[in-house]
Formats: C-alpha cells, sequence, structure tokens
C-alpha cells in the first residue's frame, strides 16, 4: 500500500540544524522511497511497510543522539504527489 508521510524533526537543542539535516541524509540512503524537502518539513513517499521500517531505524537513531527532541508524523493513505 502506498502511503505519503510529512515529518518534521524539532531538536530541542540550540544546535538543531546539524541534527536535521543528519537526519534526512539518513532517509537519502534508502532507494526505495522517494524524499522531497521543503522548509517546513520533510515528505516521503512510498510502500507503508519500506517507510515504517525505515522510519523506525532512522527516529531510534536520531533519538538515541539527541533525547530532547520533538519528531510530529502525519500520514496519508495513497500518494499525495499526485495533489501537487
Amino acid at each position: 500500500m502506498q502511503v505519503s508521510i510529512d515529518v518534521s524533526l524539532y531538536p530541542l537543542n540550540e544546535k538543531f540544524i546539524p541534527l536535521i539535516n543528519e537526519f534526512i541524509n539518513d532517509l537519502k540512503k534508502y532507494n526505495n522511497i522517494e524524499i522531497r524537502t521543503n522548509s517546513i518539513s520533510t515528505q516521503l513517499f512510498g510502500e507503508f511497510d519500506d517507510l515504517m521500517n525505515i522510519l523506525k531505524i532512522e527516529i531510534e537513531k536520531t533519538f538515541k543522539k539527541e533525547i530532547n527532541s520533538v519528531l510530529n508524523l502525519k500520514i496519508v493513505n495513497g500518494d499525495s504527489r499526485k495533489y501537487d
């Protein structure tokens, strides 16, 4: 099942940009998903199981590096790219 996920990471730290960039760059290493970024969030597109497995790995890595962080996810059942 195709889904679209909107991810916003908010490290509660003065040096938040490097952690956000690292999170996005780690997501870009996966060939089976599409990633789009803007100034507010990162959008992920792909199969539900693939995205959930990837996010589990990458969120855990991020939370271990930066204990004080907030991560918001919005999951759309379907491919929201068709509404661009």
